[in-house]
């Protein structure tokens, strides 16, 4: 497998209804290097993620305690930001989910998922161990993609998912620039506001303002550095900021930091190390 990779793919036609794309972040790194530290910025997405080489840790904000991550995880939506330490060998495949389907797979309310994440094998027990240690043994990118499809495509098939109006609600957040009313959104869900609210945060993990506040926040955050020469200013009016105040107001709650702070930590992540960005 090539030493460095950063691309998104497709799911096949019958996990599109569950996954939106799989992510593949691949670094290899000098034994006398110690690969940077990625600051990993909030991101409206639940994910379930492989590292299939060395070890992946993390850390929380303003702590010293670091934690290795199992050999595959699943995350809910964070919308506090964490450190990253990849391994010199460092290989991870994230599946994307659709809004709905952490709900699906774990039978029950995500909310106890937010900012959180869970040993895939307390889901999967020996299934999904054995799959990691598949995983490991191969070389060819899409011979891996190839054994997770298999593999999502049999959980699926167990489950008995009954279509929410929340699940395409969260979907049109997800997928078009809107700043909807909850009054509104509730609507289209033929839910009271109460119901609405209550239904959304069990589904998705977040209330719906909060989930368009993140999806706004990533989509300046990746503008920025699709886009260097962009202002601040664009960037804030492009993303439908009332102004950069507001935006640098986001910014400092979703991470701690200035807009352009959070730029240039972005400089020092991993991908950097090799003249590439990951943006989409």
């Amino acid at each position: 497998m090539v030493p460095v990779l950063l691309k998104d793919i497709s799911p096949c036609k019958q996990l599109q209804p569950y996954v939106r794309k799989y992510q593949v972040f691949r670094f290899l790194f000098g034994k006398e290097i110690t690969p940077p530290a990625k600051f990993h910025s909030p991101r409206p997405e639940h994910c379930i993620t492989f590292y299939t080489r060395d070890t992946q840790k993390f850390s929380y904000l303003n702590s010293t305690e670091i934690y290795a991550y199992p050999q595959c995880v699943i995350n809910g939506i964070y919308t506090v930001p964490v450190y990253r330490y990849g391994g010199n060998d460092f290989l991870a495949i994230k599946v994307v989910l659709q809004p709905s389907t952490l709900y699906n797979l774990i039978k029950g309310s995500v909310d106890q998922l937010t900012n959180r994440f869970i040993n895939a094998e307390e889901v999967w027990g020996s299934e999904v161990r054995s799959l990691c240690d598949s995983l490991a043994e191969l070389d060819e990118l899409a011979e891996m993609i190839k054994l997770i499809e298999v593999f999502l495509q049999r959980q699926f098939k167990k489950l008995d998912v009954y279509p929410h109006p929340i699940d395409k609600v969260a979907e049109y957040i997800l997928d078009t620039k809107n700043d909807a009313s909850i009054e509104w959104l509730a609507n289209q869900s033929c839910l009271s506001i109460r119901q609405f609210i209550r239904k959304f945060e069990e589904r998705v993990g977040i209330s719906a303002k909060k989930f368009e506040r993140v999806i706004r926040f990533d989509k300046a955050y990746r503008l920025k550095n699709n886009r260097p020469k962009y202002d601040w200013l664009f960037v804030a009016m492009e993303c439908n900021y009332h102004d950069y105040q507001h935006m640098a107001k986001e910014f400092r709650e979703f991470t701690n930091l200035t807009p352009p702070s959070l730029y240039q930590l972005e400089e020092k992540s991993p991908e950097r190390s090799f003249g590439l960005s990951y943006i989409s």
